[in-house]
């Protein structure tokens, strides 16, 4: 394992080294889970791609300082990890919040950022309204509060009743993840609204949505790939909120020809 002090927090992190001509890929993970999404997702790229994983403050096995987070602190996470590890003009793969924390690095440092890789996520998320209420609900009764309605919105029918036991690992997920990481990471994405800034996004960019999302609906990652400028936009059938457990595969197959076509491998 591999920790790192950044921001007088500790966060959780992995890197799996390429040669040095091969491009980095840099995932960020979405709220109420940990590294370990992208694991299906990752073996599919050794060798060819620099890999990075971490677990954002309030997650997996890195530091949950009291709530509340903003954006701004997930992102001067990102930038202080990369900043620590040497990194400058990776592909940054973020899904869902990660999207978010991937999209607020790039306008803040350009340099680290060559390309966008947006799973399931968009410009803004959500409303003020829906985020108060699972955040109260949070509060009120604990991580328990959510899990199971988590699971309803992130996988399919058919992942669900196909795959049980898998399913009710990922509810231990969340249910594990500390009360102040969600809360607090709650707190930054109802904060947060990059719709202007994604007009001025410049590096190419590739929107992949889930065609049976319950969190992020294909329509709304849709809308924020109409504002970038050329971003390229997937939709995966068959698929909810985590493509990188429910359909890795064809999440790969997607990057590697994002990739290629836009000259980055």
């Amino acid at each position: 394992m591999q920790f790192a002090n950044i921001n007088g927090i500790t966060l959780h992190y992995q890197v799996i080294s390429a040669p040095d001509d091969k491009p980095t890929l840099v995932f960020s993970n979405s709220l109420g889970t940990d590294f370990r999404i992208w694991r299906d997702v990752i073996v599919r790229f050794v060798g060819e791609c620099s890999l990075v994983l971490y677990d954002k403050r309030g997650h997996g096995l890195s530091d949950a300082p009291p709530a509340p987070y903003t954006m701004q602190d997930h992102a001067d996470d990102l930038i202080g990890l990369m900043d620590h590890l040497g990194l400058s003009d990776a592909i940054v793969c973020g899904l869902s919040v990660g999207g978010l924390i991937a999209q607020t690095v790039l306008h803040d440092r350009p340099d680290l950022i060559r390309a966008l890789i947006l799973c399931n996520t968009a410009a803004k998320l959500g409303t003020d309204a829906m985020w108060n209420e699972r955040i109260a609900q949070v509060e009120e009764g604990g991580m328990d509060a959510i899990t199971d309605g988590v699971m309803e919105k992130w996988f399919t029918p058919h992942f669900r009743s196909e795959r049980a036991t898998d399913t009710a690992g990922y509810r231990n997920m969340v249910a594990r993840i500390p009360v102040d990481g969600y809360i607090g990471t709650s707190m930054a994405i109802r904060d947060t609204d990059l719709r202007q800034k994604a007009l001025d996004i410049k590096v190419p960019a590739i929107a992949i949505s889930g065609d049976q999302d319950g969190s992020v609906p294909h329509e709304v990652v849709l809308s924020t790939a109409k504002l970038i400028p050329d971003c390229r936009y997937e939709m995966l059938k068959n698929c909810g909120h985590i493509p990188c457990v429910e359909q890795p595969e064809m999440l790969v197959e997607i990057i590697k020809a994002f990739m290629v076509d836009a000259e980055l491998a």
